[in-house]
């Protein structure tokens, strides 16, 4: 009996594992038997039902009605462990290292005020992870409010306010206030919890004289987005012009044919805030106009 209980609760862990990996709902419209699709996580048990006859024996209509282990309370808790699971993982990684914060606030669909924690760190390879360490409900978004869910989310996994050597927030006025604001209170207990706008380092960065040259063409990058996709016609010229560059280099050696090379790709909008956005425009870009200097990228 606990051997079957055991493959009964793995095969509905394996599911829900699978469903928060990729992102999915687990619920569908209508559960019920008589409705052909019955959501992700029941069509998922389904289907390891169908190519498992250990797991077939033991879920669904074979195990007890009060312990079939699909209901949305099970399920809940299931995602709860694997979150906790994971959380635990992480900050087991950061151990005792100094790391930054990131967050921002924002209302769900049910309009409930959520606050979203990132944790940013280097680890022993010198590599900067990021981590999103959770989501917690807050009643308000005034910062005594925020700093104490932060409190509450610390303790919890046993992480410390020393610990903080940067903050990272937008610039409302609860966060960034001089007095009152969240950047202000945490910098009260741990003076080197230096804080920094958003937009600080694209800012710092188009001033400063030995990236003047990079800042412009940052900023033709973006003029260019907004005049190519004004017109279809002027992405099919750029489409042509790509196809004609890869035909040739694939001609020449330069480039090598393969299952999932020289694909087509859409242009991508660049933001400052996000710099792999920018180099994905220009690997986008370039490749259309074989006439530009070699240097034009950086």
């Amino acid at each position: 009996m606990k051997a079957e209980y055991r493959t009964h609760l793995l095969a509905s862990i394996d599911c829900a594992r699978f469903l928060q990996h990729q992102g999915l709902a687990f619920h569908g419209h209508d559960e019920s038997d008589i409705f052909e699709n019955q959501g992700n996580f029941l069509e998922l048990l389904h289907f390891l039902a169908g190519h498992n006859d250990d797991i077939k024996k033991v879920v669904l209509e074979n195990a007890p009605k009060n312990l079939k282990l699909i209901a949305p309370d099970i399920q809940k808790d299931i995602s709860n462990a694997l979150a906790s699971e994971t959380t635990s993982i992480i900050v087991n990684a950061i151990g005792h290292r100094l790391f930054a914060i990131l967050c921002d606030e924002s209302r769900d669909a049910s309009t409930k005020e959520q606050l979203t924690i990132v944790i940013r760190y280097m680890d022993s390879h010198g590599y900067v992870i990021e981590y999103f360490l959770g989501i917690l409900h807050v009643r308000d978004t005034t910062a005594l409010s925020l700093k104490k869910a932060i409190d509450v989310l610390f303790s919890k996994h046993g992480l410390s306010m020393s610990q903080i050597h940067g903050q990272g927030y937008d610039g409302a006025s609860n966060m960034r206030g001089e007095y009152n604001g969240l950047k202000t209170l945490i910098m009260k207990e741990n003076g080197f919890a230096f804080y920094i706008h958003c937009f600080c380092t694209s800012a710092s960065a188009k001033k400063h004289v030995q990236v003047v040259q990079v800042s412009s063409m940052y900023n033709t990058l973006s003029t260019l987005v907004h005049v190519l996709e004004g017109l279809s016609q002027r992405q099919e010229i750029l489409r042509v012009q790509r196809l004609k560059k890869v035909v040739d280099d694939l001609m020449t050696g330069e480039l090598v044919s393969g299952r999932g090379l020289n694909q087509e790709t859409s242009l991508q909008r660049t933001c400052d805030t996000r710099w792999m956005s920018i180099l994905a425009f220009e690997f986008n870009f370039i490749p259309g106009f074989p006439d530009l200097p070699k240097n034009f990228h950086c």
